[in-house]
């Protein structure tokens, strides 16, 4: 009697797992190849599975565990055939695909994609109209005509949103309804802006409203071709670019995504990406505070190894050289062999310079810094404090380019090798981590207090902001 229990607890088990995964079935009149079952994440088609097709034009996808739910895409034998289906909570779907009529795919096992099927009809049927209207409307040959499709085509259109609302009310927790909150434009005000805190309104309202519809607690959505474009636009263009604004809104939306792991685990993994090489000066600090909040904390245990050790190498470079704080106070030889320490330079503004006489660039680079520091910056109480970014093996080679390029002006240091031994015997962070130095020449900008203003700019765009800096003064 035992047995006999243990077997039935056993076969209920095997039942539940397999219940819990899932069964694409494709039946087709392809007669060999392989078929692949993929999904989108952002523009581009993920793989998630394949099966090989047997002669009778049938290939059967499984797994032991649930798909996310999303737009998934089955990608026939010879890879030129593709048809989009849903994949929500059910998940033991029958595709029937005739490669000579694609459009009357047939899919059962899913309610979702049933709606799914009935919006592209819906939406086909409409467009053929719409675009017969936009073309009318582009050849008339009077106002009248202009008028007539004018109006046909807004008609259209407004049919179409309404149909999309009602499927939306109707139906406010299903996959189209995410799809259509993903698709839509956000809505923008209408008030023609006449005064600057109009415009500043406008904007408010717009920013406000961008996610309507999307809930960050809601993994679904995450695989479609519709939300990785809508994130890269909210943060490149409509956020403000200030670190501060930017580390406020990320920790806002992974707060919120925490109950979504799939959701939580994409938006982290974005952002990082995001900002681990900023197209803005100042926004590495974006990364600093990711890396600190969250991935020095063990919350991204997704990362394999070498992710988390490129990730927490790069935090542990730019740490120390973030916009706004105070530069570390190193001291170096100079080239009579004299320590000269950083902060021991009296100047308004210090531009600090690692460099390599044998790189391609510095050749260029160095002269046309040190002309413009004597036609404009000298004058400005600007000084340079410059360091040999290679080793002491090549001061001879550093020495002969100060010479010949007279650039004496300068305090012109480098670090011993002694000094470099004391430091890695300490297990001290060297100039190189403290300063990110990662090509030549790299320029850093300090004020009079010695924190740091701006880094990497080009000469061009340095001359304009000390300019503006000198100026402001």
């Amino acid at each position: 009697m035992k047995k006999n229990i243990l077997v039935v607890i056993l076969t209920s088990l095997s039942f539940n797992l397999f219940a819990q995964g899932y069964t694409i079935s494709l039946k087709s009149n392809y007669k060999y190849g392989l078929a692949y079952l993929t999904y989108y994440m952002g523009k581009d088609l993920m793989l998630q599975d394949s099966a090989a097709v047997n002669n009778k034009g049938v290939a059967l996808f499984k797994g032991a565990t649930k798909l996310p739910p999303g737009i998934y895409s089955l990608v026939m034998p010879g890879k030129r055939l593709t048809t989009d289906f849903l994949i929500d909570k059910e998940q033991n779907i029958t595709l029937l695909v005739d490669s000579l009529k694609p459009e009357n795919i047939q899919i059962t096992g899913s309610i979702a994609n049933v709606d799914f099927k009935a919006y592209q009809n819906f939406v086909n049927a409409k467009g053929k109209f719409l675009q017969q209207e936009k073309n009318a409307y582009n050849t008339s040959k009077s106002k009248a005509d202009s008028a007539k499709h004018e109006a046909a085509y807004a008609k259209l259109s407004k049919e179409l949103n309404v149909y999309r609302e009602n499927l939306v009310k109707q139906k406010p927790n299903s996959m189209m309804a995410i799809l259509l909150h993903a698709m839509r434009e956000p809505a923008y005000p209408t008030n023609v802006p006449i005064t600057r805190k109009d415009s500043v309104d406008n904007y408010n309202f717009y920013k406000a409203h961008y996610w309507d519809g999307i809930t960050f607690m809601d993994d679904r959505i995450i695989r479609t071709p519709f939300f990785l474009p809508k994130l890269e636009n909210y943060y490149r263009q409509i956020m403000p670019q200030a670190p501060d604004s930017l580390i406020k809104d990320i920790d806002y939306k992974l707060l919120l995504a925490r109950t979504s792991p799939e959701m939580y685990k994409f938006l982290l993994n974005w952002v990082t990406d995001e900002y681990i090489n900023p197209k803005y000066m100042g926004q590495d600090a974006v990364f600093v505070h990711l890396y600190e909040k969250y991935h020095s904390k063990g919350l991204s245990k997704w990362l394999n190894k070498v992710q988390d050790s490129v990730i927490t190498r790069r935090a542990f470079m730019l740490m120390s050289n973030l916009i706004g704080v105070n530069a570390a106070n190193v001291e170096f030889a100079d080239t009579l062999g004299k320590t000269k320490a950083l902060y021991d330079v009296d100047a308004d503004y210090t531009l600090l310079v690692f460099w390599d006489p044998n790189c391609g660039h510095c050749k260029t680079e160095i002269p046309k810094i040190d002309s413009i520091y004597r036609a404009s910056w000298k004058q400005k109480n600007v000084k340079i404090f410059a360091v040999l970014s290679e080793s002491e093996k090549q001061k001879e080679v550093w020495l002969d380019f100060i010479r010949a390029n007279k650039i004496t002006d300068w305090v012109n240091v480098y670090q011993t090798k002694a000094a470099a031994d004391a430091e890695a015997k300490d297990n001290r962070p060297s100039y190189r981590q403290l300063f990110d130095i990662v090509t030549t020449p790299t320029i850093i900008l300090l004020d009079k207090e010695k924190r740091i203003i701006a880094k990497k700019l080009t000469l061009e765009q340095l001359d304009e902001f000390l300019k503006v800096k000198i100026n402001k003064k």
